[in-house]
């Protein structure tokens, strides 16, 4: 289960892409230049489920906890605020940040 594991721990077990997205979603200031694509692949790869909803709607779900989003339109990168949103939910997840 995520909550047990270190920060460390949880960057070993996924892969290097993965990991380099992790480290610009909790990096200071906030990265508004990550490509949501990547963002989706690290919650997959951290456990999460992805369901789709209308339009550009999508949850994540992870041991019940779910997060709900709206990927970018014209953009590929997510703005600030989803950034933080998605920080606070792998935090909730148990992903150490």
């Amino acid at each position: 289960m995520l909550a047990l594991l270190s920060l460390g721990d949880i960057i070993s077990s996924i892969n290097s892409k993965h990991q380099k997205t992790l480290e610009a979603l909790l990096a200071d200031p906030v990265n508004g230049n990550i490509e949501w694509v990547r963002i989706e692949a690290l919650l997959v790869a951290l456990g999460c489920c992805v369901i789709e909803g209308p339009g550009s709607a999508v949850t994540f779900e992870h041991s019940g906890r779910k997060a709900n989003f709206h990927r970018p339109h014209s953009a590929k990168e997510a703005l600030r605020y989803r950034v933080k949103a998605i920080r606070e939910f792998i935090e909730k997840i148990g992903v150490p940040t």
